[in-house]
């Protein structure tokens, strides 16, 4: 059985995300997924929506993944292709080349993600349209302002 291992947010889960997940479990039998923590995701700068126990629960729905568990730190990843007895590494290529140490252990793969969609995205389109409310609401206030005082 080979197993193909794989690390992310996976925040705002997409289609992207899926395809993603499809195309690496198809290099092996087994997909597993370190997931990153809430805590570590803030120490990447990263602000998630979904709180990790959500996030793991909708990846293990999915069919392409066998089995997930908790990345905490940059450095873990050693230990876990070790213990998870991966043979390959795979994961978007956005991360092209920041891996590369590790394949004195496990084929490091990096591969294309899906065009036009990512969770980035995705919180870029609801920040505008928050603003677009926040505007449209700031309108009316005004109006109701302008209203009460000509009463």
């Amino acid at each position: 059985m080979r197993t193909v291992i794989t690390y992310g947010t996976f925040d705002l889960f997409h289609v992207g995300h899926v395809r993603l997940l499809k195309r690496i479990r198809d290099l092996g039998d087994r997909l597993v997924v370190g997931l990153s923590s809430d805590e570590f995701n803030k120490v990447k700068g990263k602000k998630v929506i979904i709180p990790f126990a959500d996030r793991k629960e909708i990846l293990l729905s999915c069919r392409y993944v066998d089995d997930v568990f908790q990345e905490n730190t940059w450095e873990q990843k050693r230990e876990d292709i070790i213990r998870e007895k991966a043979e390959i590494f795979a994961i978007g290529d956005d991360w092209a080349g920041k891996f590369d140490d590790l394949d004195d252990i496990v084929k490091v793969l990096y591969l294309p993600r899906t065009k036009d969609i990512s969770t980035t995205e995705l919180k870029t389109v609801i920040r505008e349209i928050n603003a677009e409310k926040l505007h449209e609401a700031k309108n009316v206030a005004d109006h109701l302002v302008d209203l009460l005082r000509k009463i």
